[in-house]
């Protein structure tokens, strides 16, 4: 068995276990029981995001920085998207989206950017225009413009909720590792995208970024939140696990070049079908690589 193999028997073990120790649906004598771990089964658990192993400059021998867009409208990509409505559901059910918002809320993810390059770093406060909308009715404008004071009752207020988050997008690097002799993906940031709050009702609304995270920030949280397996729902694969092995359809819309990273759709423009030959295009490329280094 080589390492790899190995590597992967273990963190299946520690998963399976960590699952049905967490449930403990068949062993509770009442609903309240359920869900609830004993101290000695605490105590052996062990159940923590896999670590990357270091990878050293000088045995990078290929790489290519990549940003692509999970759209969530594909059924694959459905774990990510749902559940949207958690009235009726258990509270170990979240989307991924709720269990980024709870995290960055409770101080669990500390840092959050506004772009891609992990430059300026947000606060919760600086990104609530952005999660939020707040505005006045006519009616209410009328009891202002009389001097009257405004009535909670004519102030509306939209916030952004799981439900309307369109795509993820992320940001990664596939490189060729010349000491295993193999082509592979580093996941390094990821963004929530979803219509601009402020004409969220209009037809077609402009699609904004709307934080970014830098990824091996949020893998601690990320593991313990739980996405469903529609295959079999003892074992939910963790959010990190199902990003950090692809379990998901993505199309690459930028690829680091030239002319500062410029985006697809600013080089071939008004035609979708182009768009999607050129991602395909450019993942191809990368995949060749590491075709070409065993052709002789």
């Amino acid at each position: 068995m080589n390492l790899k193999s190995f590597l992967l028997t273990v963190t299946t073990v520690f998963t399976v276990s960590g699952v049905f120790a967490q449930a403990n649906i068949l062993n509770a004598k009442s609903p309240e029981e359920i869900g609830v771990r004993t101290e000695a089964q605490k105590a052996i658990d062990n159940d923590k995001p896999l670590e990357y192993g270091y990878v050293d400059d000088r045995d990078i021998l290929y790489s290519k920085m990549v940003w692509e867009k999970i759209v969530l409208d594909e059924r694959v990509n459905f774990p990510l998207y749902y559940p949207i409505d958690t009235n009726n559901i258990g509270s170990d059910r979240r989307s991924l989206y709720d269990v980024l918002m709870k995290n960055i809320q409770n101080g669990r993810i500390k840092n959050i950017y506004d772009d891609s390059y992990f430059k300026t770093k947000r606060t919760l406060d600086d990104i609530q225009a952005a999660l939020a909308k707040v505005d006045t009715t006519e009616l209410g404008i009328e009891q202002l413009n009389a001097g009257e004071q405004l009535s909670a009752e004519y102030i509306d207020r939209r916030d952004l909720t799981a439900a309307d988050i369109v795509e993820y997008r992320i940001k990664g690097l596939w490189y060729f590792d010349k000491r295993q002799a193999e082509l592979k993906y580093r996941l390094l940031g990821i963004a929530p995208v979803a219509p601009d709050v402020n004409f969220i009702d209009s037809e077609t609304p402009d699609l904004v970024e709307l934080f970014w995270i830098f990824f091996p920030d949020a893998r601690e949280v990320l593991h313990e939140a739980k996405s469903f397996n529609n295959e079999n729902s003892s074992m939910p694969f963790s959010f990190d696990h199902v990003l950090n092995s692809r379990r998901f359809n993505s199309i690459i819309y930028k690829e680091e070049n030239v002319q500062q990273d410029r985006a697809i759709n600013e080089y071939v423009t008004d035609n979708a079908l182009m768009q999607l030959l050129e991602s395909e295009r450019i993942k191809e490329k990368i995949r060749d690589f590491e075709l070409d280094m065993w052709t002789y």
